[in-house]
């Protein structure tokens, strides 16, 4: 058995890999874990996206929890930001969010936050693992008054609509702004938010019910908003993925505006007001290269991380940025939340556009988007880390490095939430390198599958 956590918690087949024992064991550990120094009984606040199997593994999680003495909050739906943002208002001792983010509805996974809302560090993922492989030894169960239990909050979402729409100071009105909820957590925030800012909005895939979240909607599936964008005459549509943590967009004209557009648009405009601490941005090494021309161009440092924005957070943290993020929209806002927070990228991107009096397109020119092509090719779970112990796929991969180098670059990574092997090629000529990425994947499936 490999380790339980990956870049964005544990994730896997709902009621088969991630099951009701599975998540009662991380509800027992992560709240031991997470609590063991405090001296009064703790609270943890658990909330969950739209599908199905959220309630199954919220209440198996909470009964792990208060067995080992920790009260609960559960706030039901809302997104993961929302769900960071409450724990660390409420000072409660952790949060959870049951969400498989922008994964098919038939996953679902398990994130924790400590009680500053960050996500946690490796260290603590490997010390709830370790209880939970040594059958939670030396952990007392209480009995009697002991017991936690667990209190019910549907107000909790109010909340967070309110310290978005606060942090950000925008009059959206007159705006027409289409939104695509993804039948997920943010089916009624973010309409909400835009609402109360005075925006026109037309809202679509806002009526979850257990099964459709992520369903060809939302920031995996931009098709139908591009299309509704350009139909309605709207000025902008933003598309969430299914927990709201994350936020792509399109302008005017149907065209795309991935995270590293919406990041130079934002971090160039804070630069100019003085609001970008430090001129420096938190970027992987996914991004794209004309991001990083365009920091260059525009007086903005890079520092750059792996893929997951919990690394991207962790270097904020570090050295000091007040801005972050990642190509697939995760965008961290950290004077304002300690997660990517689709809403709150919304409400950025269109300040800037309210501010500069540009269309969206206007201001995406910003950066040249250089073409890159990302295929993904599935392998056994247990085997996605040693890819480059095949000498076929090590060769093949050198050789392609070699061909594309000084004119491109060749990314292989293992997905952190999938069993997968990313394949991603930057270069000029884009059926070129989306063939020899097809090409490599393809390789990489046969021989790892």
């Amino acid at each position: 058995m490999g380790r339980l956590f990956g870049t964005d918690g544990v994730r896997g087949l709902a009621n088969e890999e991630l099951t009701p024992v599975l998540a009662m064991q991380l509800g027992q550990a992560g709240a031991y874990v997470l609590t063991k120094e405090k001296e009064h009984k703790p609270t943890i606040m658990v909330g969950c996206d739209t599908r199905i199997s959220g309630d199954m593994l919220a209440n198996a999680l909470m009964a792990g929890a208060c067995s080992v003495g920790a009260n609960c909050i559960y706030v039901g739906v809302m997104p993961t930001p929302a769900v960071a943002y409450l724990t660390q208002k409420y000072k409660v001792d952790a949060g959870v969010v049951i969400s498989a983010s922008h994964n098919p509805m038939e996953f679902n996974g398990i994130k924790f936050f400590d009680g500053e809302g960050y996500k946690l560090p490796d260290a603590m993922e490997d010390e709830i693992e370790a209880l939970i492989r040594n059958n939670m030894q030396g952990v007392k169960f209480p009995t009697g008054a002991g017991v936690g239990k667990v209190k019910y909050r549907t107000d909790a979402r109010e909340e967070y609509i309110n310290h978005s729409i606060t942090s950000v100071n925008v009059d959206l009105q007159g705006m027409k702004i289409v939104v695509d909820c993804a039948e997920g957590a943010s089916y009624y925030t973010s309409v909400e938010a835009l609402k109360e800012l005075g925006a026109n909005v037309v809202a679509i895939h806002t009526n979850p019910d257990g099964v459709n979240i992520n369903a060809n909607c939302g920031s995996t599936h931009m098709e139908e908003l591009q299309a509704r964008v350009v139909a309605e005459k709207a000025q902008v549509g933003l598309a969430f993925d299914g927990d709201a943590d994350r936020l792509l967009a399109v302008d005017e004209n149907g065209k795309m505006v991935d995270g590293d557009q919406i990041m130079a648009i934002v971090g160039n405009h804070m630069r100019k007001q003085g609001k970008l601490k430090n001129d420096v941005i938190v970027a992987t090494v996914m991004s794209n290269l004309g991001f990083f021309l365009m920091a260059e161009k525009n007086g903005i440092k890079v520092e750059q991380t792996k893929v997951g924005d919990r690394y991207v957070l962790e270097r904020m943290k570090e050295i000091g940025a007040s801005l972050g993020g990642e190509q697939s929209g995760h965008v961290i806002f950290l004077d304002e939340n300690t997660t990517g927070d689709g809403l709150l990228s919304a409400l950025h991107l269109l300040q800037v556009m309210v501010e500069t009096g540009e269309k969206l397109s206007q201001l995406a020119t910003i950066m040249d988007v250089m073409p890159q092509a990302l295929v993904n090719a599935k392998v056994a779970n247990h085997k996605k880390d040693h890819y480059m112990e095949y000498p076929e796929i090590a060769s093949a991969i050198k050789a392609i490095t070699d061909k594309f180098a000084g004119e491109g670059r060749v990314l292989i990574r293992p997905s952190g939430t999938e069993p997968m092997v990313r394949v991603m090629i930057e270069g000029k000529d884009q059926a070129q390198i989306q063939k020899e990425a097809e090409d490599l994947a393809n390789l990489i499936q046969e021989i790892m599958f």
